[in-house]
């Protein structure tokens, strides 16, 4: 496919825009699309999630006094806040602990918990696997509850106690 600009090289970049809800692509050739802007992201070699952590943290620094954020340091390898806030990168195992108290807020934020409670392997983990169908199910009971929906919630509590049975 050509380049929808220039109609000389390979297209290699798609482009989409969705602007006041009018969807607008086009397929660029690497030149024009960083002739057009839209190549930046290169210029800086970033990963997005590193980006975005240190949009978060920027944000979240404008907000709190500037004080504190300038005292909080990791005593093992001497990362500040602020360089924490511009790269999105911790420096070594221990800044987690030392800079805790500022990022758990924003992990909350970004996955809605600042605990991990990824997928587990099929062929492992069965224990593991049952106290997080466990804490799903009782997520759902509250919910129910909540909702005022009984019968489900009284089903609900039926499956949990199954559940905890074969945990013991």
């Amino acid at each position: 496919m050509l380049c929808q600009e220039c109609r000389q090289r390979a297209a290699t970049i798609h482009v989409t825009r969705i602007v006041d809800g009018r969807k607008t692509e086009m397929d660029l050739c690497e030149q024009c699309a960083r002739e057009k802007g839209e190549f930046d992201f290169f210029v800086e070699p970033q990963l997005p999630l590193q980006s975005f952590l240190a949009s978060l943290l920027q944000q979240a620094q404008a907000r709190s006094a500037p004080q504190a954020l300038a005292t909080l340091t990791c005593d093992n390898c001497g990362l500040t806040y602020k360089e924490f806030a511009q790269t999105g990168k911790l420096g070594c195992s221990k800044c987690y602990e030392q800079l805790g108290e500022r990022l758990e807020p924003m992990l909350k934020r970004i996955h809605g918990s600042a605990e991990h409670v990824g997928k587990v392997p099929k062929r492992t983990g069965g224990v593991f696997r049952v106290r997080q169908e466990l804490r799903e199910l009782r997520e759902r009971m509250a919910r129910a509850v909540q909702a005022e929906d009984f019968e489900t919630a009284a089903k609900l509590r039926d499956q949990i106690k199954k559940r905890e049975k074969e945990v013991e």
